[in-house]
This record gives C-alpha cells, sequence and structure tokens, in this order.
C-alpha cells in the first residue's frame, strides 16, 4: 500500500468548475470518505486519482510519486465502479479473478475468489453470468474484483448504495476489517453518511465542487467549520436558528428570531470576561446564526426535570408537535415561538401532543455561525470555557 496526496486537484469541464483545490494528505492504510450529495465532485475526484478524468489542475501523488500523466494501468490502483462494469461474457468468480491469474497460481486465484466471496456473500454464485444476478449481487461482484487485488490504493464508488439495509450494515463491519487487517488505503465515495462514518477513519465533506471540511466524524460533528457541514452532517440534523447578539445586564443573549423577524425566544450565555475571544466575535447588534445538535438537548415537563447541569438561562420552552418513536429514539419536534425544533432522546419520552415541554441546552451544545459567510465563529466549547474563566 502507500500514502496518497491530492494537492490543489481541479476539474474543470469547458466553463463548469467541476472540483476546486482540493487538498488531501492520506496515509498508507487510511480509509477515506468522500461524502457529499449528487453533483458535488466527490466521483470526478475519485476519476481523477484513478485516471479515468484527466486532471485540469493540480497534482495526484501516489507514494512519492506524481501520477498526473501515467495511464490507468500504470498506477496501481484498484476501483470498484458505481455502474459495476462487469465482463458479461464471464462468470462471476472469472470477473473476480480477471486481474490475479497473470500473478498468481491457478489454486492461489482459486483460494482469493472464495476468501472474497464468502466475505461479500456471494458464494453462491460463483458460476453465474452477471446478466442472471441482481443490482445489488452485481455490486458486490464489482467490489469484490477490487478488494482481491494487490494495489497501492484502493478507490470504491458508492460501493454498497444497491444493498438492502440490514446487509449493508453487515458488510461495512467486514469490509471495515477487511481494509485494515490488510492495511489498504482506501477512498470511497458516499452520499450516505451513516456509511462515511461507520467505514471512515476520516472524512471529507464536499460541496459545489469544493472541499468543506476533512476530519474524523467527530470533527464534523462537534467543530463543523461551516454552514453547510453544521446541517449536512449529523441524522436529525443540526437545528440552526437566525439570531441577534443582544446584551442583558453586562452579559450577552442570543434572541433567537422567526422568520419575520421577530423574537421567539432568548437564551443568556454564561457570563465571559471583557477581550475574550467570544466577546470578540459576538459583539452586540451582530446577526448571526446559531445552531445545536437534537441529541444535545435534555427535554422535561417541567423545570424541575432539566437536564443536569443546564443553567436555567439556557432554556427553551415550547410546544409538542409531534413524538416518533424509531424503535431505539424517540424524535420530538417541537414549536417554540414560531420556530420548529428538533430534539432527540434515547428511549421512549412520554410527550402529549400540543403539551408543553422544556429543552434545555448546556453551553458546549451551542454553535455560531456567521450570517453571511456561514464560517463557524465559536464552537459551545468556547462557551463553556468563558463560563469557567468567569466563574
Amino acid at each position: 500500500m502507500a500514502s496518497l496526496t491530492l494537492e490543489k486537484l481541479g476539474k474543470t469541464f469547458g466553463k463548469l468548475r467541476a472540483v476546486g483545490d482540493v487538498d488531501l494528505a492520506i496515509a498508507d492504510g487510511e480509509i477515506i470518505g468522500l461524502l457529499g450529495s449528487s453533483g458535488c465532485g466527490k466521483t470526478s475526484t475519485l476519476r481523477m486519482i484513478a485516471g479515468f478524468e484527466r486532471i485540469s489542475e493540480g497534482t495526484v501523488r501516489i507514494g512519492d510519486r506524481p501520477v498526473n500523466l501515467l495511464p490507468v494501468a500504470a498506477r496501481n490502483v484498484a476501483m470498484a465502479f458505481e455502474g459495476y462494469s462487469l465482463y458479461p461474457p464471464l462468470t462471476v468468480a472469472e470477473n473476480i479473478a480477471f486481474g490475479l491469474k497473470r500473478r498468481f497460481a491457478k489454486a492461489e486465484v482459486g483460494r482469493k475468489v472464495a476468501e472474497i466471496a464468502r466475505l461479500l456473500e456471494i458464494g453462491d454464485i460463483l458460476e453465474h453470468y452477471p446478466s442472471a444476478i441482481s443490482g445489488g449481487q452485481q455490486q458486490r461482484v464489482s467490489l469484490a474484483r477490487a478488494l482481491v487485488r494487490q494495489a497501492d490504493v484502493y478507490l470504491l464508488d458508492e460501493p454498497m448504495s444497491q444493498l438492502e439495509p440490514q446487509l449493508r450494515a453487515v458488510l461495512r463491519v467486514r469490509i471495515k476489517d477487511w481494509l485494515r487487517r490488510h492495511r489498504m488505503t482506501t477512498v470511497f465515495v458516499t452520499h450516505d453518511q451513516t456509511e462515511a462514518i461507520a467505514l471512515a477513519d476520516r472524512i471529507a465533506v464536499m460541496d459545489q465542487g469544493a472541499l468543506q471540511q476533512f476530519g474524523t466524524s467527530a470533527d464534523l460533528l462537534d467543530r463543523p467549520v461551516n454552514l453547510f457541514v453544521a446541517g449536512f452532517v449529523g441524522e436529525p440534523p443540526m437545528n440552526l436558528i437566525e439570531a441577534e447578539v443582544l446584551r442583558r445586564d453586562g452579559r450577552l443573549a442570543l434572541a433567537a428570531l422567526d422568520r419575520d423577524g421577530r423574537t421567539a425566544f432568548e437564551l443568556m450565555l454564561p457570563s465571559a470576561p471583557a477581550g475574550k475571544t467570544i466577546e470578540r466575535m459576538l459583539e452586540a447588534g451582530r446577526r448571526i446564526t446559531i445552531g445545536f445538535r437534537p441529541q444535545s438537548a435534555s427535554l422535561a415537563v417541567d423545570d424541575r426535570r432539566q437536564g443536569a447541569g443546564a443553567p436555567a438561562s439556557l432554556t427553551i420552552r415550547g410546544r409538542v408537535v409531534s413524538n416518533e418513536w424509531l424503535g431505539d429514539q424517540s424524535h420530538v419536534g417541537i414549536e417554540a415561538g414560531g420556530l420548529f425544533l428538533i430534539a432527540v432522546t434515547d428511549g421512549r419520552i412520554a410527550l402529549a401532543e400540543d403539551g408543553a415541554v422544556t429543552l434545555a441546552l448546556r453551553p458546549e451544545a451551542l454553535h455560531a455561525f456567521d450570517r453571511e459567510t456561514g464560517r463557524a465563529l465559536i464552537h459551545g466549547g468556547s462557551i463553556a470555557e468563558a463560563a469557567r474563566h468567569a466563574a
């Protein structure tokens, strides 16, 4: 295996800039997910690494060698295509073995094919032809053909998009174990954040051809660098609210605004000493976007049962509009001053629709973003730290 480095990678189709200035440094044996919605540039990035798309600008390095001008065959990459690209005249076993026959004896080829077929649960269709198997089976054959090879880099384009949820969950665990045991440097494309979080060591979030953030799942969830990442990563997505920064009795407050610009509710921030970063970022009168994740809120039917450690100033009173039990979690919809919020609790919670509810937040749950640029101003840890200094 080898490391993989993308330096200012870009792709232009005529006047359309599909990918721009992507910088990624991927370590030997690391598993990386390219996460984004359709058309964000993730597949074009994958195809440029493989050599199927010409690089318009920038450099791709596998190990220490630039591969921009090398043909596909000379790059020593293995790719599983979203469109499968199987050979119709060959059986499933022959498709999987296609890249092995020149390098291994027949018995070793058979052993490798049988091993990867067991991993992906396609051992019973090895003698079938591609036309006789389902789309999900064809996808697993394409994936097997890539994973069984000895390559420097493995590129997987939506590797499990056609599989039913139960099988996908099982194979995610098996494939991650396979990649780690064999130290396979891997980049996979997905629009499924659950798949990205489950498989990847780090995730590169893309939007409109640009890299938005590259980090661990904890980085993306707890420290999103901008509004796009905050709203895109996380299920359900982060509650995002337009707000105005106010000063109340020497302290900062956040006035949440409804669609008409009226105050829906206020959150009084913990005291922060003058001159601290929090006050420089949140000067009074500034319009910002605030957010908190649904899982970070504690719910109570009265003030006596608020979440432990939640200051009384960081509470939102509202009305329950929905309470959905999903088997392991409850997703509660809350209307507060004309704004719709979502809270998630583990297990069932007895909240009647139209009933009053209090949503309690800890300081570290809050995020603030610039309203114009979308960039993150502070994360909740900064608010909590300011409170500790002020105590």
